[in-house]
């Protein structure tokens, strides 16, 4: 996936989830949050970012912010990207060779799936979560209790009870990760959500990605540990 229009400046603040003030070559933009999350270790005072020019003409913001510099690791945070780059993947044949199908947002008994497959016989449910927290190598998910997600992990299960594949796939937005690991401190039903989606056949799978300021694309799978005791 591909941003058009894009351009940098310094991050000052975020009074709330949806908008941040940044610098942008001397002038104070309001700038839209493209992500609703902490990211409290990523939005730091100074930190550089990227945004997107907007040509909406009924957008409050001329800019969406996309992506932050963290040390030596840039990473993006726009919340629809992930989605778009493993839309991208799917169609040229990751994870299932030859996809007849390819149908997002899908409605599965009360959830709504990023993807539905099928290929080659093979009928799946993908849902699709953003990773952007990292630490010393390790990205973790989530970086806040997410009561939803431990909902699509439940009913993946009652996917495979019904015959179908099932697939909890972690976008990791960024490069260089030594590994993915559900983030237990932080969300303790998630992580054993998650250990209990895969005793029963759930695939979970982490992609790290190739990130610049105007693109992020899959590059290849990540180690997964899930840490049971």
């Amino acid at each position: 996936m591909v941003y058009d229009d894009v351009t940098d400046g310094v991050f000052l603040e975020r009074p709330n989830r949806f908008i941040a003030y940044v610098d942008i070559g001397g002038r104070i933009e309001v700038c839209h949050v493209k992500n609703t999350g902490r990211c409290r270790e990523l939005l730091v005072p100074g930190a550089r970012v990227w945004l997107q020019r907007s040509h909406g003409p009924m957008r409050k913001t001329l800019f969406d912010l996309i992506a932050v510099q963290k040390g030596d690791i840039l990473i993006n945070m726009d919340s629809q990207a992930p989605n778009r780059a493993f839309g991208e993947y799917l169609a040229s044949g990751g994870i299932f060779s030859n996809p007849t199908l390819i149908r997002p947002e899908t409605v599965y008994g009360s959830s709504r799936f990023d993807f539905y497959v099928e290929a080659e016989g093979r009928r799946a449910f993908c849902e699709v979560k953003g990773v952007t927290l990292e630490d010393n190598g390790v990205v973790r998910f989530p970086d806040a209790p997410t009561a939803r997600g431990t909902k699509h992990l439940k009913e993946l299960v009652r996917c495979i009870q019904d015959g179908f594949e099932a697939w909890a796939v972690f976008v990791v937005q960024m490069s260089g990760a030594e590994y993915f690991e559900p983030n237990e401190r932080t969300d303790p039903e998630f992580t054993a959500a998650l250990r209990a989606a895969r005793a029963a056949g759930v695939r979970i799978e982490a992609l790290e990605c190739s990130v610049t300021p105007e693109s992020m694309t899959v590059a290849g799978e990540l180690p997964v540990r899930l840490g049971e005791h």
